[in-house]
């Protein structure tokens, strides 16, 4: 029954996490306080939760393909940036988000 909660909050997640990456970031209440040192924490610091949450979903991947799934999910949003009129394609993002799934790896590892 745990497994299936947390896999219902991560596919949740997933969900939220795409919808605010697509909409403007002026619809998004205090997005425009963010420095880009902040906005880069704040991608970090989302991915190590999705990462997280998806490793322990238990779903029958290797933690590996579990990890390279979810940056693939940010690299999406990030080609998806390209075309949208409100957002921009950014390489640092991408580096926050790898950060972001490594550390969680790393200690999702440590913890075993």
């Amino acid at each position: 029954m745990q497994i299936i909660i947390i896999r219902l909050v991560f596919i949740a997640s997933l969900f939220i996490v795409f919808y605010l990456s697509i909409v403007p970031a002026s619809d998004i209440p205090n997005f425009a306080m963010l420095s880009d040192i902040t906005d880069k924490a704040v991608h970090a610091v989302i991915y190590f939760y999705l990462a997280i949450l998806g490793l322990m979903s238990k779903y029958k991947l290797s933690e590996f393909t579990m990890i390279i799934n979810i940056f693939c999910f940010g690299l999406i949003i990030e080609i998806i940036h390209i075309f949208h009129p409100y957002r921009f394609f950014e390489y640092f993002d991408l580096l926050a988000n790898l950060i972001g799934v490594t550390i969680a790896l790393l200690i999702f590892r440590l913890k075993k």
